[in-house]
C-alpha cells in the first residue's frame, strides 16, 4: 500500500459511497486507477466490505464491551485487517503493555455476542483474550 492507497481508504471511510469520479478528482487520479486500486484493495482484503453506519441512537445495540488482544508474533495488522470487516467490531484501538488491542465490542444480545467472542477468538494471529462488558457509562 502506497500514499494514495491510504488516501483513498481515509475517504472511503469518510463516505464509502463517494462516486469514483470524485475520488478521484480528491486524489488527482483518473477514475481508471480509483477502480483499479479499489478493485486490488478488496482482492487482497484490505478492503473487507462495505458497511451503514446509524446514528448511534438509531438502532444501537444493547450489549457493549471492550476485548483487550494479545497477538501472536508480527500479525498485528493481520488482525487489524480482519477485525475491520466484522460488523461487532466499532472500533479498534493499538496499545503498549500487556494487551496488543483493545476492541470496542457491540452486540444485540447475550446470544449474539457470544457468536461475536467466538468469531473473533477464532481469528489467526490472535493469541489470548480478555473481555469486560460495559455496565454503564459515567460522563466526567
Amino acid at each position: 500500500m502506497d500514499d494514495t492507497d491510504r488516501r483513498l481508504l481515509a475517504l472511503l471511510r469518510t463516505d464509502a459511497r463517494t462516486p469514483v469520479a470524485r475520488l478521484a478528482k480528491a486524489l488527482g487520479v483518473a477514475r481508471g486507477t480509483v477502480q483499479n486500486r479499489m478493485s486490488r484493495l478488496e482482492r487482497e482484503g484490505v478492503i473487507a466490505g462495505y458497511s451503514v453506519r446509524l446514528r448511534p441512537q438509531v438502532d444501537e445495540p444493547r450489549i457493549a464491551a471492550l476485548m483487550t488482544i494479545a497477538v501472536e508474533g508480527n500479525n498485528a495488522e493481520k488482525v487489524l485487517r480482519t477485525l475491520k470487516g466484522d460488523p461487532a467490531v466499532q472500533a479498534l484501538h493499538t496499545t503498549n503493555g500487556r494487551w496488543d488491542i483493545v476492541a470496542e465490542l457491540r452486540a444485540e444480545s447475550l446470544e449474539a455476542f457470544d457468536k461475536v467472542l467466538g468469531r473473533i477468538r477464532q481469528v489467526e494471529g490472535i493469541a489470548s483474550t480478555e473481555t469486560s462488558l460495559l455496565l454503564a457509562t459515567h460522563k466526567l
